[in-house]
């Protein structure tokens, strides 16, 4: 290779020009080429992140028992669907917010009728549930909401539903007296076969009953008609009649965690079900849900001056043999004007129990309270409510309506609620007052003056005898002999073969002779007046 430029004279050795220019002209493109693919890869890392990110949700608990941050797993159907970032207490400290990170494929859950809750072990009536949780943790349970709107703050649940959103069935309200033995995931049965379960209850709005929210799975709730009867299946009905004992019951579960029933009037299926959300009354027991209608009841008041011990809520009110409703409470008033406690007893009647004829007159004048009418009417003819014994064992007491003549007249204030209905004493209670009385009065009578007065007389009386036996009785004795002695001689004067005797008879004969000579005489003198006459004449001659 030859020298070229002006320092080949010096000595200088240079490589070649073109061969160094291009080297260092590529080399840096080459370095570059790597950053700019990293940052290119990690910003296709971070779209894809952010596309691939699911919503952000808030749900606020009372309390984060069991919640931690980065660990506690947001599943549906025991599929991981979010992971709970972070926990925080609520401004005013009375909540627990959890920030969930959804999935991409949770933005569903994001409806604002989403459910969230707490899955721990738990024991209930429905049993054992939440036992994985022991090993792994708990966890938030979700149900998917079906509305458009959305939201991302949510308030969980405190208790696990026991209906989900995809469980087909139909739900209904019933409305009873008492809660019973009735708890959340309560079964509900149909011919003692489980088809549904209690999801709720609360009371109503007065406060005067309860009302039990139900669902019945499918295909069971094409048994529910609009006249379906419900009562409580938790206890055992016992009965003793002329058929002998009968024990009835649903199951062992109703039993032990109580239950509700359910059937048609007909005991056959309805030909129409009813609807999502209607309402059924709910009775105590079968006997009471699957008798007729009793309608509205009259709200009545009585007032006692007597011990109600024996008389307790539920108690019949009879009306000759006839139960027209019951007692629903007992209590102690005092009255002011008498200075003195009174007991009043409500009482709940149903007049509907009255008969066909009374429900015709209802329906005839329905703008007038046809029951509170008659009772009116019947009260002032002597209508009274009295406490009877029903069970001489027991001591049970009932309150008997009946009708009193002599009753004083009372009217009745219809306008008044609760309406004040008359009552009369118990007739035990006025034969005790009347025993009591004559207790009093016998207290009263002076027994030991009396007494002494007698044993004096008895003294005086011992001594007259005395006296008589001393003084009389000889005389007596002299008496008796010569009235015997008198008796004994008319005895002897009429004996049959006495002269006495055979001069009366021929006395007597004498005597008859006449007569029947008389009597001639007086016949002849009819059929001879005239020889009267004569005689006459004969005498003025």
């Amino acid at each position: 290779m030859e020298e070229t430029g002006p320092d080949a004279e010096n000595g200088h050795l240079h490589l070649p020009a073109p061969v160094v220019e291009k080297a260092s002209r590529w080399l840096p493109s080459l370095v570059w080429l790597v950053p700019l693919l990293a940052a290119l890869i990690g910003a296709t890392l971070v779209v894809k992140a952010i596309l691939e990110q699911g919503p952000t949700v808030v749900v606020s608990f009372r309390t984060g028992d069991g919640l931690e941050p980065g660990k506690t797993k947001v599943k549906y159907k025991d599929v991981d669907i979010g992971l709970v970032r972070a926990i925080s207490l609520s401004p005013d400290l009375s909540k627990v917010l959890v920030t969930i990170d959804m999935s991409k494929e949770a933005r569903r859950f994001t409806a604002e009728d989403t459910r969230f809750w707490v899955v721990r072990p738990r024991v209930g009536a429905s049993g054992v549930s939440g036992l994985g949780t022991l090993l792994s943790g708990a966890y938030i349970g979700v149900d998917a909401g079906k509305s458009a709107v959305t939201r991302n703050e949510f308030t969980g649940l405190e208790r696990v539903p026991q209906v989900t959103g995809d469980q087909k069935g139909r739900q209904f309200t019933l409305h009873g007296e008492s809660l019973g033995s009735i708890d959340v995931g309560s079964p509900v049965f149909y011919r003692r076969i489980q088809v549904g379960q209690v999801i709720g209850f609360d009371l109503d709005d007065k406060g005067r009953g309860v009302s039990v929210t139900v669902f019945v799975n499918a295909p069971y709730d094409r048994y529910v008609g609009v006249n379906t009867r419900w009562w409580h299946a938790s206890g055992v009905d016992v009965r003793l009649d002329s058929n002998g004992f009968k024990l009835n019951t649903q199951s062992l579960t109703a039993l032990l965690v109580g239950g509700l029933a359910f059937e048609s009037i007909s005991g056959q299926k309805p030909e129409a079900s009813a609807p999502t959300g209607t309402s059924f009354l709910l009775a105590s027991d079968q006997a009471s849900a699957m008798r007729e209608p009793d309608g509205m009841p009259i709200t009545t008041v009585l007032y006692f001056d007597q011990s109600l011990r024996g008389l307790s809520p539920g108690a019949a009110v009879d009306f000759r043999g006839i139960v027209l409703g019951e007692v629903r409470s007992v209590g102690v008033e005092y009255d002011p004007a008498k200075k003195s406690f009174r007991m009043p007893v409500t009482v709940d009647m149903y007049p509907e129990r009255l008969g066909k004829r009374f429900q015709q007159a209802m329906a005839a004048d329905p703008d007038r309270n046809a029951g509170q009418a008659v009772l009116e009417r019947m009260v002032s003819r002597g209508l009274r409510a009295q406490l009877r014994t029903g069970n001489l064992l027991t001591g049970q007491l009932y309150v008997a309506l009946d009708f009193f003549p002599k009753a004083p007249d009372v009217k009745l204030d219809v306008s008044q609620y609760p309406m004040v209905m008359p009552t009369v004493p118990n007739s035990l209670d006025e034969l005790q007052t009347q025993i009591a009385s004559i207790a009093h009065k016998l207290d009263q009578v002076p027994f030991a003056e009396i007494g002494a007065n007698l044993r004096d007389t008895l003294k005086s009386a011992d001594t007259l005898f005395k006296q008589v036996d001393a003084q009389l009785m000889p005389e007596m004795k002299q008496t008796l002999g010569a009235a015997r002695q008198t008796f004994g001689t008319a005895e002897v004067l009429l004996q049959k073969d006495s002269p006495v005797q055979s001069d009366l008879r021929e006395a007597l004969q004498q005597l008859t002779q006449t007569l029947q000579s008389l009597n001639a005489l007086s016949d002849y003198l009819e059929r001879h007046p005239e020889a009267l006459i004569r005689g006459k004449q004969g005498e003025r001659k």
